[in-house]
């Protein structure tokens, strides 16, 4: 494996940007390139990063504002590496991140994208352990011991049923998600319809239990306030009618029941109900409701 692409779509809190940046360059293992594509006008920001005088750490800010998926998008065009990652802005690296991905790379050459252990901390950095956060890991993700490598319907069904992946500490093998890229259509679970588009074209995943990544889960998220007002779960409603369909298509029965059940995602809507009646959110109570408890829509 050659040089590691890790791109970082930037807009918002300055200082966890700065913290994520750090942990990049704080990294055991030196052969990485880092880009930061700014989507944002916070000031500062431009010097902070020519004050770094690192070679391997670029930066450029868009001249107008490109959207979460436009920023996505433009951030793969420019990875040219043979694997990339598209980290949060507020997520860290531990310091044996990219070890563990070259060494995972080398172990399954090919291999499509890459999950190493994670951890979730808050805003303040302390590691926690939410609901969501329990059902993926006790409910949801496969269990294995090492490095396991997994695809076809076996995977699809799994994330479908309960999506337990962590979008921003996955690799990938740049040449796949480039043909698949971010689809406009969709805002909060791109993440899960791109895996999904790449295990049909072939890819596979591996999966390791070694820790190397730290997750932030906060409530100024775009996806925690897009839950709350119902718009992730009709969002999500859509995409799960297309995605059963999806894998009827390629002949996939298990995943295509996974699809059109969509467990994980009703429980997820359940458990954030409590908090939508006290905020007194008539419409997210109303989405909220609909998506956990009325059949899956037709196509």
């Amino acid at each position: 494996m050659t040089t590691l692409d890790i791109m970082l779509p930037y807009y918002g809190d300055v200082a966890l940007m700065q913290t994520a940046v750090r942990s990049v360059i704080a990294q055991s293992d030196p052969d990485w390139r880092l880009t930061v594509v700014d989507d944002g006008t916070e000031p500062g920001v431009p010097e902070w990063f020519a004050a770094l005088d690192d070679p391997r750490v670029r930066y450029q800010r868009n001249e107008q504002n490109l959207g979460v998926t436009g920023n996505f998008n433009k951030c793969l065009e420019l990875a040219k590496c043979d694997y990339m990652v598209m980290m949060g802005t507020d997520d860290v690296m531990l310091p044996g991140y990219v070890a563990q991905i070259r060494r995972i790379a080398k172990e399954f050459p090919g291999v499509g994208i890459i999950q190493p252990g994670v951890e979730v901390i808050d805003s303040a950095g302390r590691v926690v352990n939410t609901i969501a956060d329990q059902a993926k890991a006790r409910i949801y993700l496969p269990r294995f011991t090492g490095t396991v490598l997994m695809g076809g319907e076996e995977l699809a069904a799994s994330l479908l049923r309960g999506c337990w992946f962590y979008f921003p500490s996955l690799c990938w093998r740049t040449e796949a998600i480039k043909k698949a890229s971010f689809r406009a259509d969709l805002d909060i679970i791109q993440d899960l319809a791109i895996v999904i588009d790449l295990i049909e074209a072939g890819a596979t995943m591996a999966l390791s239990d070694e820790l190397a990544f730290q997750y932030r889960r906060h409530e100024a998220s775009v996806s925690s306030v897009e839950a709350m007002a119902g718009k992730r779960f009709a969002e999500a409603r859509r995409y799960f009618v297309g995605a059963a369909a999806q894998m009827d298509a390629l002949g996939w029965p298990k995943a295509a029941k996974a699809a059109r059940r969509y467990t994980a995602s009703r429980l997820h809507a359940v458990t954030l109900l409590p908090s939508a009646l006290k905020a007194r959110s008539a419409p997210g109570v109303r989405n909220l409701a609909r998506h956990a408890f009325l059949p899956a829509p037709k196509r």
